[in-house]
């Protein structure tokens, strides 16, 4: 009896052990028995076979036993490669649940363990890489002699062919060692695209033997942004570096070995002033520049002149040499228009071309390079800004914006890859941002990517058809170094990679993060800079029935101490059982403890409960999924948004107004208002025109009791406070007038301008 429970741990353990694969297998059954790899193990495969040599030295590296390759090999302990699984469809579902199916795209796999053999059968080259990193998925992390297998049977493939991670460099320069390891860390999770973003603004990366003053000049810059941008503060460092073409041809070579496609972004016609300030000539005022300092975007771009479109044509026929890929990124983003406006030559060409206006403008230079970029064999792919003024006849669209970008590519019959900001910007924070290294702004979780869907639920089921897949990306502004890069992938890679191969469930998100756990002690073990930001406490602010509850939750609830009065959480303090009532202004701190010893960083919210607090509020227009968590009640939860981290706790209106309606459900009286806005002109975030203050006793007709204008809250830096001579009301409404489309000469010119607005309180 004793032996037999042995043994049903043992299997029970190996189960567990199976379950933590990432990402999860279409299909997963287990069997008795175990196989035993050891020094005797064969791996049966051609012995020039990547795929065989990869899957001999990782298992040498990482257990110390040396294999045999052999292709001929008579043995009873043996891992065999085929290359001969029959290709079948592959049985997908769309957003609505409908079953639908596309062809196998090689990439299908069977890993078969018996007692004797290991059997790991793939449509092709990439099927069985697939399985070869799902088998290393199944060895224990201990280097032993003999190692245990349980026997078992995967049948997986995945949903989507564009399995997407991007990297910028132009802001912040990696070395080639870095990149291969970079792409390392996509294989070992089946992604299969690397979106190598090479040229910006603020660094030109990828040697043009035809243009050498590009990488001379266009790959240096005088200094750069230290802090955040609203510090406008920098240093005097000259920084940058660039990719030989030898070193191109060599990552791309180590990137097809693990059946990973490289696809280079050479942004055009904004995002260019590097390759001006090598060459002034292709510009519409001649120069002179100097390479970018300044995050964000940037007035001086490519002029569409013939000239140009001959530069631009002897760039891309050398990139296109060097990647062999079927899409050419074109960047085609935030491209300003205001150098245009005021060119003669643009503005004589808008008229031969017949275009009515500069976004017309822009879709003509795009469609020219598609020309051309069609003409090489190739297909161009940019992002959703080359929807404006009309799509390229055979472009694809990566939606970035949301999911807009997206379903308008799909209805027009065009392939779309969604990376919206909501969910795969790896630039987010990912923790509570008090408790998080400098980043961009936002809040993107391991949670909140897991919950993605790449296939917008507005498209049926012929046009999700066009929907290649996702991506995440990684911009690095702030990001300086390669441990900082692993700390901002890991573990959201997991994530985005279980979503993209199609079988995440968010329902069962408790679930991928126990897998997770296991993964973090690999990447321990590896020196991988990971995110522990599942084992912090992690706060959320509801607000319901006029009353605000602040809930907290972690890796294990039961863990959780707080207190109510600012003091350091201790072992001994409460203990968090359910979401904490809030009824006065506070501060709550709270941490996860095991055995007694602080397993977490502390997290600390302060509440400030005033007249409006918790209070009935509604909102004429919503503002965006990526910055509205959660909606209205946020501008009376008791929280202000900081100031310095936009991350959670700040509601975003693109190009909308903000009109705010409070019902405090009785006449109150009332004689100060005060909220904060948000200047971030380089993210294209502007401060209102104006705030109106309204009261009304019947919620119909409204009387304005103050406006403030811009000018005013320009003075106190967005943080409007406004007293008036006591007054009565029920409702009051709060009206910020967006700054509308943004002027030439500001950061995001032609576009419509954002809107942050945080807390309303009432005194």
């Amino acid at each position: 009896m004793t032996r037999f429970s042995f043994l049903l741990i043992g299997f029970i353990s190996f189960l567990s052990f199976g379950q933590n694969i990432i990402p999860r297998p279409e299909s997963i059954e287990f069997r008795q028995g175990v196989f035993m790899l050891n020094s005797k193990t064969i791996i049966k495969a051609d012995e020039n076979s990547f795929e065989a040599q990869f899957l001999q030295k990782y298992i040498h590296e990482n257990s110390g036993l040396k294999l045999t390759i052999n292709k001929n090999a008579k043995s009873e302990n043996c891992i065999t490669l085929n290359y001969a699984l029959s290709p079948k469809l592959s049985v997908t579902k769309d957003s609505s649940g409908k079953r639908s199916s596309f062809k196998s795209n090689g990439e299908e796999y069977m890993l078969l363990v018996n007692t004797s053999e290991i059997s790991i059968t793939g449509v092709g080259n990439a099927g069985v890489f697939y399985g070869i990193q799902t088998l290393l998925q199944l060895l224990p992390l201990e280097r032993k002699d003999e190692v245990e297998i349980p026997c078992l049977i995967i049948s997986d493939q995945p949903k989507f062919q564009w399995r997407g991670m991007h990297l910028d460099v132009s802001r912040h320069f990696f070395d080639t060692e870095f990149i291969k390891k970079y792409i390392d860390f996509l294989a070992q999770y089946k992604m299969n695209t690397f979106h190598w973003h090479l040229t910006d603004d603020q660094g030109w990366r990828i040697e043009i033997k035809k243009y050498p003053k590009l990488t001379e000049i266009g790959a240096w810059r005088n200094g750069s942004m230290v802090g955040h941008y609203r510090d406008q503060t920098f240093d005097n460092k000259k920084y940058g570096g660039f990719y030989t073409q030898e070193e191109i041809k060599e990552v791309v070579a180590y990137a097809k070995e693990r059946h990973i496609t490289v696809v280079p972004e050479i942004e055009m016609p904004g995002h260019a002033l590097a390759a001006l300030a090598a060459y002034p000539e292709y510009s519409c005022t001649g120069g002179p520049f100097e390479v970018g300092k300044t995050w964000g975007v940037l007035d001086d771009v490519f002029c569409p002149k013939d000239e140009t479109f001959t530069f631009l044509e002897n760039i891309l026929s050398e990139v296109i040499v060097l990647f062999p890929s079927e899409y050419i990124h074109i960047g085609g983003d935030e491209c300003p228009k205001t150098r245009w406006k005021s060119c003669s030559f643009c503005q004589k060409r808008m008229k031969d071309e017949k275009l009515k206006d500069e976004h017309e403008l822009q879709s003509y230079f795009i469609q020219r390079i598609e020309k051309f970029v069609n003409s090489k064999g190739r297909k161009i792919i940019g992002w959703d800004e080359i929807l404006e003024g009309g799509l390229a006849p055979n472009a694809a669209v990566m939606s970035w914006r949301g999911t807009e970008g997206g379903i308008a590519a799909a209805k027009e019959k065009h392939f779309a890859v969604m990376s919206p900001g909501s969910h795969c910007y790896f630039d987010h924070y990912q923790g509570e941002p008090a408790n998080e290294p400098l980043a961009f702004g936002g809040y993107t979780t391991l949670e909140k990517v897991y919950s993605y869907n790449p296939i917008p639920t507005e498209l049926n089921e012929a046009e999700s058809a066009y929907i290649l897949g996702g991506q995440a990306n990684l911009w690095t502004e702030y990001i300086e170094t390669p441990t900082q890069v692993e700390y901002m992938l890991f573990p959201r890679l997991t994530a985005i990679a279980e979503v993209v191969w199609g079988t995440s469930n968010p329902q069962n998100y408790k679930a991928f993060e126990d897998r997770v756990v296991h993964h973090m002690k690999a990447w321990k073990q590896k020196n991988i800079n990971f995110s522990k930001a599942i084992y912090q406490v992690v706060s959320d602010i509801a607000v319901q029935n006029n009353q605000i509850y602040y809930a907290l939750k972690g890796i294990n609830e039961s863990g959780i101490r707080f207190t109510t009065n600012g003091s350091e959480p201790k072992a001994d303090s409460k203990a968090y059982t359910s979401p904490i009532q809030i009824d006065k202004s506070c501060t709550i701190k709270s941490a996860y403890f095991e055995a007694g010893q602080a397993k977490s960083t502390t997290i600390s919210q302060t509440f400030y409960i005033t007249k409006s607090s918790g209070k009935s509020i509604s909102l004429k227009y919503e503002p965006s999924k990526t910055y509205g968590k959660d909606g209205a009640s946020t501008l009376v939860d008791g929280v202000k948004g900081d100031l310095l981290r936009f991350g959670k706790n700040w509601l975003g209106f693109s190009g909308r107004d903000v009109e705010a309606t409070i019902d405090f459900g009785s006449t109150t009286s009332f004689e100060k208002v005060s909220l904060n806005t948000f200047n971030g002109e380089s993210s294209w975030i502007y401060l209102p025109r104006e705030i109106q203050f309204l009261v009304s006793d019947d919620g119909i007709s409204f009387s304005l009791i103050k406006t403030v204008l811009q000018e005013q809250i320009a003075k106190q830096k967005g943080v409007v406070v406004e007293s008036f001579s006591k007054t009565k009301a029920k409702y009051l409404k709060v009206i910020a007038k967006n700054y509308g489309i943004i002027p030439d000469g500001k950061p995001g010119a032609g576009n419509a301008a954002w809107l942050f607005m945080d807390e309303i309180s009432v005194e």
